[in-house]
């Protein structure tokens, strides 16, 4: 979830985080599987390896977007939020369960409202 809820995913900033993302996910030895959400917050779907902690990785996917979309100097985010901080402290972090991949894949995809 972004800062104070506003709203600077946009299209062309949603894109870009997605390919953050893919590479952060990548350097853990992990993949994105799937990736949407709003102008506001996002869903990702991941597989990483065991030993990689959820918390660890949602630091580092948080962490490495801000300071990529901060060199960027996209206007919409700019304009969106005030000082340093893209993403808002707060997460959630939960297994697949009994849902099937592709459930959960089809989930995330309509998401988007926007």
């Amino acid at each position: 979830m972004t800062k104070y809820r506003r709203q600077p995913i946009t299209p062309r900033v949603r894109s870009f985080l997605r390919r953050v993302f893919k590479e952060v996910c990548a350097d853990f030895g992990g993949t994105l599987d799937e990736f949407d959400g709003e102008a506001d917050h996002l869903h990702l779907l991941v597989s990483m390896p065991p030993k990689v902690a959820p918390s660890t990785l949602v630091n580092s996917l948080k962490g490495v977007s801000s300071r990529h979309l901060r060199r960027q100097r996209f206007p919409e985010v700019r304009r969106a939020l005030w000082g340093e901080h893209f993403w808002s402290p707060s997460y959630f972090v939960s297994s697949t369960g009994s849902a099937s991949l592709d459930r959960v894949k089809a989930y995330i995809q309509q998401q988007r409202t926007n």
